[in-house]
């Protein structure tokens, strides 16, 4: 049986997400895991608060987990923890999707596939991509990952302005297949631990408990 769970964002370009949690679902259990997104977009009366989101994003996309992303940004990660805690009221569970900083972070560490992503996989210019250790200190992991990926695509001119970041970042984490450098960061750490704890506490058995 296939165990439903639901992706609450910020935002549309938030769905890079998916793909991620998707291969961490993967890893965690051979059980069939369907992480969907909800596109709140478009609703009769959209919910303002993170409480309303959640409430409507299960009457649209019923599920027994809910993945909800805050970004830290400036504030310390245990204060978004604590509102996802204090807005879930669904009685459904939920994991806490908090990257240090922006989840543009998560996307900065395949350089092959960014050049593929930005159409230009035989590129060698370089991208000055940040090191591991400072992927959760940048303080704008998204408009490095942008300026990241108009340099692998070498556009220039009216070619450059059409050239846009976001669709290629979202085709850059469609590419991306192997996750694993994320899980020696603290806040994938925390993800990973989590939601491993949640899909146990649903009776999803975990991929050791198959032969």
């Amino acid at each position: 049986m296939t165990t439903q769970a639901t992706l609450v964002t910020d935002g549309p370009s938030d769905t890079v997400l998916l793909p991620i949690l998707r291969w961490l679902c993967g890893k965690i259990t051979l059980a069939a895991i369907e992480v969907r997104w909800a596109d709140l977009r478009g609703v009769p009366n959209p919910p303002m608060g993170l409480g309303e989101r959640l409430t409507l994003a299960v009457e649209l996309y019923p599920c027994r987990l809910l993945f909800v992303h805050r970004d830290a940004e400036n504030q310390e990660p245990r204060l978004r923890y604590e509102e996802i805690w204090g807005a879930n009221g669904t009685g459904c569970s939920h994991v806490c999707v908090v990257p240090v900083r922006m989840q543009g972070a998560w996307l900065l560490h395949n350089a092959d596939a960014l050049r593929r992503a930005a159409g230009r996989p035989s590129s060698t210019a370089p991208l000055e991509l940040p090191t591991r250790r400072q992927w959760e200190a940048l303080p704008d992991p998204k408009g490095i990952l942008h300026q990241a990926l108009r340099t692998a695509s070498g556009a220039t001119g009216r070619r450059a302005k059409k050239f846009s970041p976001e669709k290629a970042a979202h085709r850059l984490a469609d590419l991306i297949d192997d996750w694993s450098p994320l899980r020696q960061l603290p806040a994938f750490q925390l993800l990973e631990a989590d939601t491993r704890a949640a899909l146990v506490a649903l009776d999803v058995p975990p991929a050791s408990d198959f032969p």
